[in-house]
């Protein structure tokens, strides 16, 4: 995938509006290229100031589905020499198209995010939420192996993000977990993959004040015990 193309999925996923096919492409393309990361975050953040304009309204039934329709049926763009395979709108033309969408329909902006949020990956929403919070935080160690990981987390939001760069290869009957160590307790905070140059997990909600995050490496499915199986590769505390 060339950057170009990239660039076109991200305004797609900026506006909540791609295919699982493509939703798969884009994700995989930000892991494998992390320096195009910067677009997607531009592409975000536009659509962000586009629903500060508006206050938000609860949408009707089936907008995800007229929005959709709408996209499937507005004229593309490809080169008249060469028709593209799959053509698809230019960049800054899904933002105009979502809002000339938005016109039409009467509901706002904001209700457009709403559907975005609704589609995109629940780690990103989560690291969107906790990004935003008043008392976000984050810190980064070395990973055990190679690489190193980052944890955002907001106290008051309860939640916490981890972000990893390449981390050790692990078999098929392996996993990542995440666990919450509150004091010498262990808690399951729940499994990742990460098999690309990046990777994005959200740990299940509970986080307390103090709590070190740690990841260990067990058997697929997790440690059926409820403990961890093995050492840490990673531990991060959010004091």
């Amino acid at each position: 995938m060339t950057e170009e193309e990239f660039s076109l999925l991200a305004a797609g996923a900026a506006l909540g509006a791609l295919s699982d096919d493509d939703r798969r492409a884009y994700l995989r393309a930000l892991a494998e290229h992390p320096e195009w990361a910067a677009v997607a975050d531009e592409d975000a953040a536009t659509a962000a100031r586009l629903a500060d304009l508006v206050d938000e309204v609860p949408p009707p039934p089936a907008l995800r589905e007229r929005i959709l329709a709408g996209l499937d049926t507005a004229p593309e763009e490809a080169p008249a020499a060469a028709p593209a395979a799959n053509p698809r709108l230019p960049r800054r033309g899904w933002v105009a198209l979502a809002a000339s969408v938005v016109l039409v329909l009467g509901i706002g902006i904001g209700t457009v995010i709403a559907v975005q949020n609704a589609t995109r990956p629940a780690a990103l929403v989560a690291l969107d939420r906790i990004e935003a919070a008043p008392d976000a935080q984050q810190a980064t160690a070395h990973v055990a192996g190679g690489g190193s990981a980052t944890l955002h987390w907001s106290v008051s939001d309860g939640q916490a993000v981890l972000v990893t760069g390449r981390m050790p290869p692990l078999t098929d009957a392996q996993t990542f977990e995440l666990w919450y160590v509150r004091g010498t307790t262990p808690i399951p905070a729940g499994t990742f993959d990460a098999t690309g140059a990046t990777s994005t997990a959200v740990l299940e909600a509970g986080m307390h004040p103090g709590d070190v995050i740690a990841v260990t490496v067990e058997k697929a499915g997790g440690s059926s015990t409820g403990q961890p199986t093995t050492k840490p590769i990673v531990a991060i505390p959010t004091t």
